[in-house]
């Protein structure tokens, strides 16, 4: 494994780690470790909208619509004018 040192790090920043690790229950180093480690990962695969919608609205079910039978057949479009 590789050591790391960072130098020139500002005490606000430091301050804001050690706050975040306590959050999480760890270590400043171990927090700093999962910090890099996230931002160098590969992005999740991005969802399609449909699979967003699916499940942001999923739950909600379906909705069934009563269509009216077509007495009528359809008739082509009249281009001559």
């Amino acid at each position: 494994m590789a050591a790391l040192s960072i130098r020139g790090l500002d005490d606000g920043v430091r301050e804001r780690l050690r706050i975040r690790a306590a959050q999480h229950g760890r270590s400043m180093e171990a927090e700093i470790r999962a910090i890099l480690v996230d931002a160098v990962s590969d992005p999740p695969p991005a969802k399609s909208l449909f699979a967003a919608l699916l499940d942001r609205f999923g739950e909600m079910g379906g909705v069934e619509l009563e269509l009216p039978s077509r007495a009528n057949v359809p008739r082509a479009a009249d281009l001559s004018a």
